[in-house]
């Protein structure tokens, strides 16, 4: 089972969930990852996120769409949206619950397009995995976004995780993780947790137009970037 998450996904969907998904890290524990959150609705959905919804305009293309919920939303807002998932199981859960437009692919084989705006929710961006992969995403996106476009965003500061001990290499908000479900794992992977001081220094450097828009009491924040 190499699509452990798109597995799960589809469990859930289909009502054959058997086992639960865990998450396990390098700092503590493994943790429950309730598959029932990717399945959320409206009322269910942080402010931070509706926030973030309520600012895609134009053609959107969500990033990391997972179950779909995200571009269910705009769906139903009458948005033109796209949603894209490197999983097959994702991709097929997302038809299945009706998303129209579903892309299976990984966001940086897509060689060029024209989106108002790029989304990427849950701590999407988490995809870059380091630094030096945000800078690689924040050029590749140059290809994608339409003159005027957007990228939006939410990320958080981890620095709490590490009770005033941070490391000084690498970089503490790139956090190695692994799924396991039904006893399968995935290999290990980083994602990344960017703080808004290293960001805005990361994007600026990277030719955008940094802007922090909101934030909660759990240093979570939503960041608009343009060009």
């Amino acid at each position: 089972m190499t699509d452990i998450l798109g597995q799960a996904l589809q469990d859930y969907y289909h009502r054959q969930q058997i086992g639960k998904l865990w998450i396990r890290n390098k700092y503590g524990p493994k943790e429950e990852m309730p598959v029932e959150v990717y399945f959320r609705g409206e009322d269910s959905m942080p402010e931070l996120e509706l926030a973030a919804l309520e600012l895609c305009r134009g053609k959107v293309l969500d990033i990391g769409a997972g179950a779909g919920s995200h571009a269910l939303y705009l769906q139903k807002k009458g948005l033109d949206v796209v949603a894209l998932d490197i999983s097959a199981g994702a991709a097929e859960v997302m038809r299945a619950r009706g998303v129209q437009q579903v892309l299976q692919q990984d966001v940086f084989t897509l060689e060029s397009a024209n989106y108002d705006t790029l989304l990427l929710l849950m701590n999407g961006i988490g995809l870059a995995g380091t630094i030096d992969g945000l800078r690689r995403f924040l050029q590749h996106a140059k290809k994608l976004i339409a003159p005027g476009g957007q990228l939006l965003f939410d990320s958080s500061d981890i620095a709490y995780l590490y009770e005033g001990d941070i490391p000084a290499s690498p970089y503490y908000g790139e956090i190695a993780y692994q799924y396991e479900y039904l006893k399968e794992k995935t290999d290990w992977f980083t994602w990344l947790y960017i703080d808004r001081d290293l960001l805005e220094k990361t994007g600026t450097e990277e030719g955008w137009k940094v802007e922090l828009l909101f934030e909660d009491d759990y240093d979570q924040y939503i960041a608009r970037l343009t060009l």
